[in-house]
C-alpha cells in the first residue's frame, strides 16, 4: 500500500493549476507596477517595485507554508488568532501610525503592519470554526447568529473607527457570504433586508462622514467637480477608455506616465493595465481572476470536511469582493474607496494577507484526502 505522505504523492496533491493562476496574476501585477512607478517625473519611486518584489517572495513563502501546514491547525488556534488581531486593532487606535488621514498601521520598524487586513482572515477562520461545530438542518436562527454577529461586529467597529469604511464593510461581506452558504432562515433574511433599506436614511444622515458622502455624490455625478472631488474617477475612466482594444503599449500610457492617474501603483493599478494593454489585456486579467474564483469554489466543494469548505468560502468572498470593488470603482460603476486590487496593487500587508488566504485555500486542496 502506498504511503499517502510520500514525496511523490505529496507533489501530486499540490494544486499546480491554482498556484499557476496566482503566479500569472502576480507577474502581471509586477509588470504594471514597474510601468506605473517609472513615470516621467517620479523615477525615484522605482523603489516601490523592488519593495513589492520582496513582498512577493515573502508572500510565496507564506503561501507554501500555509499549503503544506494542515489547515486544521488554524481551526485549533482560531480564537487565539482572532483575539490577537482584535488586540492589534485596539493598539492601532491607541498608538497606530497615521497616513493620508487614516490611522491604520502599526510600525514594526521593518514593516508597517495593517491589522485590518489580517482581520479579514481571522474573521473567516473563526466563523468557519463556529459554523462547523454544529449542523443547521433548518437554517441559521436568531440564537445561532448571536456569536457570529459578535465576532464580526468587534473588528467591524474597530476598523470603522480608523476610519476605513471599505474594509469594515468587507468584513461584513465575508460574514454574510458564509452565513448565506450555511443557509439562513428566510424570515431573518427578509428582516435584515427590510431593516437595511429603512436604516439607509439614518446611515446617510448620521453614520457617514462628510467625505464619505462626497464620494457617493461624486460617483453619481463626477462632472460636478472635475478638478476636485471628481478628478480621480474621471481620470481613471479616461485611462481605461483610451486603451481601446490593444492598449498603448508598455510604459506608453499617457495617463499613467504623465501622472494623471492618482494612486496608480495601488488603488488604480487596473487603470494602468487597461490603458497600456487595452481591452484584451484587462479582459485577460479578469479571466485569470474568474478561473481563480471558480477553482476556489471547486476546492470548497471537494474539501474533506465542513471547516475546510467554509474556510474556502470565507477567503473566496474576501478576495472576490476586493476584486469586484476595486475594478468597479476604476471603471466608474462603484464609488471610490481605498481598496487595492488583489495580487496586482502595491502593498506589503495586502500582498501577504492575500497570499496567506490563498495559501489556506491551497491547504484545503492539498489535504483533502488526508484524515
Amino acid at each position: 500500500m502506498n504511503n499517502p505522505l510520500t514525496s511523490s504523492t505529496s507533489i501530486s496533491r499540490f494544486n499546480f493549476k491554482f498556484a499557476f493562476i496566482i503566479f500569472a496574476l502576480v507577474f502581471i501585477g509586477l509588470i504594471n507596477l514597474y510601468s506605473a512607478t517609472h513615470s516621467l517625473n517620479l523615477g525615484h519611486n522605482t523603489q516601490l517595485f523592488w519593495k513589492q518584489l520582496v513582498w512577493v517572495f515573502i508572500g510565496w513563502g507564506i503561501f507554501l507554508s500555509a499549503t503544506f501546514l494542515d489547515y486544521d491547525f488554524f481551526k485549533r488556534f482560531a480564537y487565539p488568532f482572532y483575539f490577537f488581531n482584535v488586540i492589534a486593532l485596539v493598539c492601532v487606535k491607541l498608538f497606530g501610525h497615521t497616513a493620508l488621514g487614516a490611522q491604520r498601521w502599526i510600525d514594526l520598524g521593518f514593516f508597517m503592519w495593517q491589522p485590518s487586513e489580517t482581520a479579514k482572515i481571522s474573521v473567516a477562520i473563526v466563523l468557519a470554526k463556529i459554523f462547523c461545530d454544529k449542523s443547521y438542518p433548518n437554517g441559521l436562527g436568531v440564537k445561532d447568529l448571536f456569536l457570529p454577529a459578535i465576532v464580526t461586529l468587534i473588528p467591524f467597529v474597530l476598523t470603522l473607527k480608523q476610519p476605513d469604511l471599505g474594509t469594515s464593510l468587507l468584513i461584513i461581506g465575508i460574514a454574510a457570504s458564509m452565513i448565506i452558504f450555511i443557509r439562513v432562515k428566510w424570515s431573518i433574511l427578509i428582516f435584515v433586508l427590510v431593516t437595511g433599506v429603512l436604516a439607509t436614511p439614518l446611515l446617510w444622515n448620521f453614520g457617514l462622514k462628510s467625505y464619505q458622502k462626497d464620494r457617493v455624490k461624486t460617483f453619481l455625478n463626477p462632472g460636478s467637480d472635475p478638478r476636485g472631488k471628481g478628478y480621480n474617477s474621471i481620470q481613471s475612466k479616461v485611462a481605461v477608455g483610451s486603451g481601446r482594444l490593444l492598449g498603448k503599449g508598455f510604459r506608453k500610457g499617457t495617463q499613467s506616465q504623465l501622472e494623471f492617474i492618482p494612486e496608480r501603483h495601488s488603488d488604480f493599478i487596473y487603470s494602468v493595465l487597461s490603458e497600456e494593454h487595452g481591452f484584451i489585456g484587462s479582459l485577460f486579467a479578469l479571466g485569470l481572476f474568474a478561473i481563480l474564483f471558480f477553482t476556489s469554489l471547486r476546492i470548497s466543494y471537494e474539501a474533506r470536511d465542513k471547516f475546510g469548505a467554509l474556510l474556502v468560502i470565507g477567503i473566496f468572498s474576501f478576495v472576490f469582493f476586493h476584486t469586484f470593488i476595486n475594478i468597479g470603482m476604476v471603471i466608474g460603476i462603484l464609488p471610490i474607496v481605498g481598496m487595492p486590487l488583489p495580487l496586482l496593487s502595491y502593498g506589503g500587508s495586502s500582498m501577504m494577507t492575500i497570499m496567506l488566504g490563498l495559501g489556506l485555500i491551497s491547504s484545503v486542496s492539498y489535504h483533502r484526502f488526508l484524515f
